[in-house]
């Protein structure tokens, strides 16, 4: 008879491959002979959901089933023996060791026993503008986890309380094994007395309750390098959290914010300003004063300078943090018309216009 794979699946015909394999995971852990606990293990239906899945999960054999329909026979699907190809690892594209996890393991794979590394941490700072340029030392102040000074780290009162688990007799883990219609299945599961870590605790150590770590802020000094940039980030090696068991700790990862300036732009290595000229100076030429990073500095504007000219201060920007030379400060010109003239500045500007007419220009006028 023919089977609906889909049905069996519970997906609809459009149903993405990614689909498929989360309806079969969700199904094989809900029938699988070993692993369900409820009474709902059926090792018929287990087989069908198998074979559904790899039907449906590998793209020729769904098309030739969609199109001609399904014969039990013809498929591929296994019928005898535990090979792991019945529950189509190899054809539905699983990862196996994704599933190997998800239904034998039961997260023992996940739970590392002994020393375990500290987390790292992620702190967020601001710095000015000059302070990017030229560098600067900074005092943070970061919460963390840090190893208990009363018991260095061990978690118990003293070494003496520090036993091997007897559950487990050490080992951090228990292994089952169980014999099925599909053959024998090894079960290795986490200690549920020592959490996987092998050795259990006679008696905590009050300061951190057995967890060997404690919370604490703890003030560090960062050296903010010259030329750091928007976004760069600096890495404090053990500078994040404490490890477990006296694993080695975590890195500290600040994050460098660049405050906007209130008269500079950065672009790189440069930095940009405009600086207002009067039309006078500008037409007659003189040395105007300028902000820069370090200071004020003069520049020399040469007679007839039009606005928007940009003049280039070599060395006056940001240093390479890489330390490949300085970058430079870019002044933009911006020629000032005046808004309100007196009778006598009217008078100049009249003069000048007409002493302007009697050269003629590229037009003829």
């Amino acid at each position: 008879m023919a089977k609906d794979y889909y049905k069996i699946l519970g997906v609809s015909e459009n149903a993405s491959k990614e689909e498929i394999k989360k309806a079969y995971k969700s199904l094989a852990k809900k029938y699988h002979p070993d692993l369900n606990k409820e009474g709902n293990a059926d090792a018929e239906k287990f087989k069908e959901i198998n074979e559904a899945a790899s039907v449906l999960g590998d793209d020729k054999k769904r098309a030739q089933y969609d199109r001609f329909g399904n014969t039990t026979e013809g498929f591929g699907a296994g019928t005898s023996g535990f090979d792991f190809s019945d529950f189509g690892f190899s054809d539905f594209g699983f990862d196996f060791e994704d599933i190997f996890d998800t239904f034998f393991s039961r997260g023992f794979g996940r739970h590392s026993r002994g020393p375990r590394r500290g987390a790292d941490l992620r702190y967020e700072m601001e710095i000015t503008l000059e302070e990017a340029a030229f560098g600067a030392k900074k005092h943070i102040s970061v919460p963390r986890m840090e190893k208990c000074k009363e018991c260095n780290g061990t978690g118990a009162r003293s070494d003496s309380d520090i036993e091997e688990c007897e559950k487990c007799n050490g080992s951090g883990h228990i292994q089952q094994t169980r014999r099925t219609p599909f053959g024998i299945f090894s079960t290795t599961t986490v200690c549920p007395k020592c959490h996987g870590e092998g050795k259990t605790i006679k008696n905590p150590c009050p300061e951190c309750e057995g967890t060997g770590r404690v919370h604490h802020d703890r003030k560090i000094e960062i050296t903010i390098p010259k030329g750091i940039d928007n976004n760069n980030e600096l890495r404090i090696a053990g500078g994040g959290e404490a490890g477990v068991q006296n694993g080695s700790p975590g890195d500290l990862y600040v994050v460098i914010h660049v405050k906007p300036h209130e008269l500079f732009e950065r672009e790189e290595n440069d930095i940009y300003c405009e600086i207002p000229v009067s039309f006078a100076k500008a037409a007659l030429g003189s040395e105007i004063e300028i902000p820069t990073l370090k200071g004020k500095a003069k520049l020399k504007i040469p007679a007839g300078t039009q606005t928007n000219t940009i003049f280039r201060m070599k060395g006056n920007g940001i240093p390479d943090l890489h330390g490949y030379g300085t970058g430079s400060q870019n002044i933009k010109v911006i020629i000032e018309t005046p808004t309100r003239l007196t009778s006598r500045q009217r008078e100049l500007l009249n003069e000048f216009e007409k002493e302007s007419k009697k050269k003629k220009g590229f037009f003829g006028f």
